[in-house]
């Protein structure tokens, strides 16, 4: 059950609630992502403590691992990461992007930049060096554990995610490359649109057969894809936007960084007014303001936490690579603004020591600092929204963010 609380004026954005079965998620809000049913260096009373609300798993990585038989037999995600609050899986759609059509040209979600690994995951190495077979009944793919064939459909998908038991799932998508040419990324939107009819179905037979028909029980997001193409957006968004069963919806796919406000406002002015929508795979801070502007409610992305394990750290004025010799007697918090565990306990100097001797604990600090800037950043959009200021806490906040780069800081 999703509630609108405000409207930015003039804007698409807007502050809400959503309902689900283990908690109220208060929107816009940051998604954490848990790959494997685990925040990596986490624990669930951190994640809690640094304000995230909802965990997103991997539906492809616990297919893999531990399967997702043995998590549906320890309760569902939640109980088998010991985590009481909402939860997420997405519907393994990335995955499909990763092996399939992008196999092997590191390229991202956005633009032509290095891709990031399938998931918040170090990947191990493929037994077999072939790209996932995409065809308009699912996706045939090899093991990277051992090189056995697989397959995904959307009705597996779905199954899969009902075992997982998250309380939000995803229906099963292709996610396209930003490469990949209108005529592919047509064919791409139309399976995607299929794909889209063929979850809801099963997802309606799993949910009879489980007796769980309360709105606030798995609910089932579609999604819409299109990459940078205006008429192909418009078009997904109006296909699964009106089709019946949908709880919400996701925008995925790949974008230019420059086009990612422009497809959103196509998306979200055809979309359902009164459902939620998450923006899946976008995390950096001024995407995020973009984002909220042209409406969407939900996000997710590994950027805050893979970041932190590389020792880059977000800050009111940028980005800080903490193994840079300038920090090794600095003897303030990574943000002064900050109020996160490890601001409030330890200086710069000590984490640029962490990091330079390789302990463990730098990325648990550093995992803490950099989740809790992101979550709470989108917190206080909230706020401001409801305050009815966040256009002048846009203009300070990114006006600072962006001085970052000047040498005095």
């Amino acid at each position: 059950m999703f509630a609108i609380s405000k409207k930015l004026k003039g804007k698409l954005g807007r502050a809400g609630t959503l309902t689900t079965e283990h908690g109220v998620i208060e929107t816009p809000a940051f998604v954490a992502v848990g790959t494997k049913a685990t925040v990596k260096s986490l624990t669930p009373e951190q994640i809690s403590e640094l304000g995230a609300e909802v965990v997103l798993g991997n539906t492809y990585h616990l297919y893999l691992e531990p399967g997702e038989k043995i998590v549906k037999e320890a309760g569902g995600i939640g109980k088998f990461m010991g985590w009481d609050g909402p939860t997420m899986t997405d519907s393994g759609g990335f995955q499909v992007f990763s092996l399939g059509a992008d196999f092997g040209k590191k390229v991202g979600k956005i633009g032509r930049h290095i891709s990031p690994p399938l998931s918040d995951e170090v990947q191990p190495r493929r037994v077999v060096e072939t790209p996932a077979m995409i065809d308009d009944d699912g996706v045939t793919f090899r093991s990277p554990r051992d090189g056995s064939m697989r397959r995904f459909t959307p009705e597996r998908s779905i199954e899969i995610q009902h075992d997982i038991g998250a309380d939000i799932i995803f229906a099963f998508d292709e996610c396209t490359s930003p490469e990949a040419s209108y005529e592919y990324q047509r064919d791409a939107c139309k399976r995607t649109n299929d794909w889209a009819e063929r979850s809801l179905a099963r997802h309606r037979e799993l949910k009879v057969k489980s007796g769980k028909l309360k709105v606030a029980q798995k609910a089932l997001f579609g999604i819409v894809q299109g990459g940078r193409f205006e008429d192909l957006r418009k078009e997904s968004a109006r296909i699964i936007g009106k089709m019946d069963g949908f709880s919400g919806f996701g925008i995925g796919g790949s974008f230019e960084r420059e086009d990612i406000d422009t497809v959103l406002g196509w998306v979200n002015s055809i979309l359902p007014e009164e459902k939620p929508r998450h923006l899946l795979g976008i995390g950096e801070p001024l995407d995020l303001f973009g984002a909220v502007l042209n409406g969407c409610d939900l996000f997710d992305c590994v950027a805050p936490t893979r970041r932190a394990r590389t020792g880059s750290l977000y800050t009111s004025r940028g980005l800080i690579a903490i193994e840079n010799a300038r920090y090794k007697n600095d003897f303030i918090p990574i943000d002064s603004d900050c109020a996160c565990y490890t601001c409030l306990n330890f200086t710069r100097a000590y984490l640029s020591h962490l990091f330079r001797a390789k302990e463990i604990l730098s990325n648990t600090l550093a995992t803490i600092h950099n989740l809790y800037f992101i979550v709470n950043l989108v917190k206080r959009m909230r706020a401001e929204i409801l305050g009815g200021t966040f256009s002048v806490f846009l203009e300070e906040f990114c006006l600072k963010y962006k001085s970052g780069t000047s040498k005095a800081f």
